[in-house]
């Protein structure tokens, strides 16, 4: 494992060369990212949604065992994802080797496609093949996401913080590591941890509301409410938590 000093270099290496992708790819990453994320969250429904309500912590600590898959995929295989990188290029940022405005639109990019990406898979995996569409697994993806858009604003944007947090330091621990193995034991618990306590990730719920949207159990509206605070939570999370505080701690 590095030493923080190294991690902060690398991930400033490593957003610079995020904001050097050509659109295509950034757009092509982007979709990759958000299905990723997507198909970890569509495992955690099929794995959960048989076990009883009454086993509440059970079905977190299942569900948080399969999620990690996404991100896993997304940093060994390639893929960009929008809460990622709010701490990757937060890191080039604070370091001043890019402008807040090529963080802004880096993030604009990646949310986009990451949202297409979703919606693909919550769609076409979820609804149209039937992973979600039928009991009692579509009732599980109603309850999950109804209980997303419920929560205040306040709660929904605190929540945000705690989760990219929690996938930043995935991301950073990864930068750190030497081999995959290392890789995929950073990634798998800060990630399972934070699926496990409940933490908002806006990307993942790119996913899970809009399959109860096609469910019937949901609307784009409550989408849009969850979304807007959740998603400033994760820029939180992820650029002050992490790069920020490892910025500053440091930087040399």
């Amino acid at each position: 494992m590095l030493p923080p000093e190294e991690i902060l270099q690398k991930s400033i290496t490593a957003g610079v060369n995020k904001l050097q992708k050509t659109l295509i790819a950034k757009m092509i990453l982007g979709f990759i990212g958000g299905a990723m994320i997507s198909l970890g969250f569509l495992a955690y429904v099929r794995v959960t949604a048989s076990i009883p309500n009454d086993l509440a912590s059970v079905k977190a600590l299942v569900g948080g065992s399969v999620f990690p898959i996404g991100l896993i995929v997304i940093l060994l295989a390639g893929g960009e994802l929008a809460t990622g990188n709010m701490m990757a290029v937060g890191s080039s940022f604070f370091s001043k080797k890019v402008s807040f405005l090529d963080y802004l639109n880096n993030l604009l990019i990646i949310t986009l496609f990451n949202f297409i990406g979703a919606v693909f898979v919550a769609y076409f995996f979820g609804h149209v093949v039937g992973l979600t569409h039928v009991a009692p697994y579509s009732q599980q993806v109603i309850a999950i996401a109804s209980g997303k858009t419920s929560a205040t604003f306040l709660s929904s944007f605190v929540s945000g913080i705690g989760c990219n947090w929690l996938v930043g330091l995935a991301v950073w621990l990864s930068f750190g590591a030497k081999d995959s193995a290392g890789k995929i034991l950073g990634i798998w618990f800060p990630i399972m941890i934070f699926v496990a306590v409940g933490f908002q990730h806006s990307i993942a719920n790119c996913f899970i509301i809009p399959a109860a949207i096609f469910e019937g159990g949901s609307t784009w509206l409550a989408f849009i409410q969850n979304f807007i605070p959740v998603y400033l939570g994760n820029i939180v999370g992820g650029l002050v938590f992490v790069s920020g505080f490892y910025y500053l701690s440091y930087r040399k």
